[in-house]
C-alpha cells in the first residue's frame, strides 16, 4: 500500500531528502539538454538558417549569455529555500503575484518542451522498430508507453532517475566525443581549418537565428537549483554544478558543431544542413557512418532514443518539483505537495505531471497534428519563448532583491551590474526569437503570433492566482552581512 506524508504549508512542509553531489546534478542538467538530440538537430538548424559555418560560435555566445545569467542566479540561490527555481526567485525578488505568473509560465514552457520530446521520441522509436522488426505501429503508442515508464521512475527516489540518466548520457556523449576526435584526426587539415570559420561570421545577420537554436539547447540548465533540497551541501554543490553544466553544454555543442562541418567538408556543410532539416537524410548519422562505420549509424539510432528519453525524464523531474513548490505555496491543492514516506519523492506531483502530459499529448493526437513538423515545432517554439521570459523575470528579480544591499567592488558587479546586463541581453534574444518565429511554425504571421503568445497569456493568468509566498520585508532582503559569497561557492 502506498503511503504519503501529509500535505503541509510552506513553513511545515516535509522536505525532499537526498545526497546528490555535483556529478549527479550535472548529469541531470546535461541530460535535459539532450546532447545527441541537439547535435543532430539544433546544430544543422543553426548552420542552415543561421550564419552558416560560423554557427558553432553561436553556441559559445549562448554559453556566455547563460553564464552572465548564472552569476546572479547562483548568488541568490542561498536565499531560495524551496525547489521552485524561477518561481521561487521571482516571488522572493518581485513579490507574490509576479512569482505566480512565473510559475504559470514555467509549467507551460516545460510541459510543452516535454510534449515536443514525446512526439519526437515516438517517431524515432517506431522508425527503429519498424526498420529492424518489420511491424509499424502508430508513433503515439510508443510515446504513451514512455510516459508510463517515466511516471514509474519519477515516482521513486531521485537517485534512481540519476542512475538511469547516467547510463544513457554516458553512452551518447561517448560516441559523439569519439566521432569528434576521429573527424579532427582524419578529415584533413584543410577541412578542420575550414570548419573554424572567420570570427567575423559572428557579426553576420544570420547569427541571430543561430543563437536562437543555441539558446534552446540549454533549456533545463536551472535544474541545478531545482534539486536544492536533495543536494549535498547545496551552497557549494549548486554553484559548481551550474557553472560546470553551462560550460560543458556550450563546449560540447560548439566542438561537435565544428567537427560536423569538418566531417562533411566546409563547402558542403550549409547545403547538407539544409537538406537534413527538410527531411532529406540525417546530417550527423550519415556522417558518423562515414567516419565510424555503418554499425555506428545503427547505434546512434538507439542512442537517439535514449537521449530523448533521458531528456523527457529530466523535464518530468523538474516539472514535478515546480508543482511541489506551487502546492507548498498554496497555488495548487495541498495534496499535490505530499512527499512519499518511503521514497522521499514528490510522488503526487510526479503522478500529476504524468497524467497532465498524457492528456495534452492525447489532445494533440486527436486533433491530428504531425508529430515532428507540428507537435515538436509548435511545442518547442512555445517552450523557447517561455524559457526566455523566465530568465528575464529572474534576472530582474535578482537585481531588485539585491538593490538595497550594501555592496561594493566584486559584490556590486556580481549582485547588481551583471544581473542587469543579463536581463538586457536576454530581452534582446527574446526579440530575435520572436522575429524569427515563423521559421518554427511555418505558418502565417498572425497564427505564429498567437502560438508565441501562449507563455505570456499563461503569465497573465498566473497573476490572478491567489496564494503564493509574500515578498520579504526590508529586514529579510539581502542583508549586507550575507551578500559576500562563500569562498568555496565558485
Amino acid at each position: 500500500m502506498t503511503t504519503h506524508s501529509s500535505p503541509s504549508t510552506p513553513d511545515t512542509a516535509p522536505r525532499l531528502q537526498g545526497s546528490l553531489g555535483v556529478t549527479s546534478i550535472v548529469l541531470m542538467v546535461v541530460a535535459a539538454a539532450a546532447p545527441l538530440t541537439v547535435v543532430s538537430s539544433n546544430v544543422p538548424l543553426a548552420i542552415a538558417l543561421g550564419n552558416g559555418n560560423g554557427a558553432p560560435y553561436a553556441f559559445i555566445i549562448a554559453a556566455v549569455v547563460l553564464l552572465l545569467f548564472s552569476v546572479g542566479f547562483v548568488a541568490m540561490s542561498p536565499r531560495v529555500t524551496n525547489s521552485g527555481a524561477f518561481f521561487s526567485y521571482v516571488a522572493l525578488g518581485l513579490g507574490r503575484r509576479p512569482g505566480n505568473a512565473t510559475a504559470a509560465i514555467a509549467l507551460v514552457a516545460y510541459t510543452c518542451i516535454q510534449c515536443a520530446v514525446w512526439g519526437f521520441l515516438g517517431v524515432a522509436t517506431n522508425s527503429l522498430i519498424a526498420g529492424y522488426f518489420g511491424f509499424d505501429l502508430p508513433w503515439w503508442v510508443y510515446s504513451f508507453l514512455f510516459i508510463a515508464v517515466t511516471a514509474l521512475l519519477g515516482y521513486r527516489h531521485i537517485e534512481l532517475s540519476a542512475k538511469v540518466l547516467g547510463v544513457a548520457l554516458a553512452a551518447e556523449i561517448l560516441i559523439v566525443v569519439v566521432y569528434d576526435a576521429v573527424v579532427f584526426a582524419t578529415s584533413g587539415g584543410a577541412n578542420v581549418a575550414g570548419s573554424f570559420a572567420p570570427l567575423a561570421t559572428v557579426f553576420d545577420p544570420g547569427v541571430a537565428a543561430a543563437i536562437t537554436f543555441a539558446i534552446a539547447g540549454f533549456m533545463g540548465f536551472e535544474a541545478t537549483v531545482v534539486f536544492r533540497d536533495e543536494a549535498r551541501d547545496p551552497e557549494r554543490t549548486l554553484p559548481r554544478a551550474t557553472y560546470i553544466s553551462v560550460l560543458l553544454i556550450g563546449g560540447f555543442y560548439a566542438i561537435s558543431g565544428f567537427a560536423l562541418i569538418a566531417a562533411v567538408r566546409p563547402d558542403r556543410a550549409v547545403a547538407l544542413a539544409d537538406a537534413s532539416i527538410n527531411g532529406d537524410g540525417t546530417m550527423l548519422t550519415e556522417s558518423m557512418q562515414q567516419y565510424l562505420g555503418v554499425a555506428t549509424g545503427h547505434i546512434v539510432q538507439v542512442l537517439l532514443i535514449t537521449s530523448l528519453f533521458a531528456c523527457a525524464l529530466s523535464f518530468h523531474n523538474v516539472i514535478a518539483r515546480y508543482l511541489l513548490a506551487m502546492s507548498q505555496n498554496r497555488l495548487l491543492p495541498a495534496r499535490i505537495g505530499a512527499i512519499h514516506v518511503k521514497h522521499r519523492s514528490p510522488s503526487t506531483a510526479s503522478l500529476t505531471q504524468s497524467i497532465s502530459a498524457a492528456v495534452l499529448l492525447l489532445v494533440l493526437v486527436v486533433i491530428g497534428l504531425h508529430p515532428i513538423a507540428q507537435i515538436y515545432g509548435f511545442m518547442a517554439g512555445v517552450a523557447a519563448v517561455g524559457f526566455l521570459l523566465l530568465m528575464i523575470l529572474t534576472s530582474v528579480a535578482v537585481w531588485v532583491y539585491f538593490r538595497g544591499a550594501a555592496s561594493g567592488g566584486r559584490d556590486r558587479w556580481r549582485l547588481r551590474i551583471i544581473p542587469a546586463v543579463a536581463a538586457l541581453v536576454l530581452v534582446a534574444t527574446l526579440v530575435v526569437v520572436l522575429s524569427k518565429f515563423t521559421l518554427v511554425t511555418a505558418l502565417p504571421v498572425p497564427v505564429s503570433v498567437v502560438i508565441a503568445a501562449v507563455p505570456a497569456v499563461a503569465g497573465l493568468a498566473g497573476l490572478l492566482l491567489r496564494g503564493g509566498a509574500d515578498r520579504p520585508g526590508p529586514d529579510d532582503r539581502a542583508p549586507a552581512s550575507r551578500t559576500s559569497p562563500r569562498k568555496e561557492a565558485v
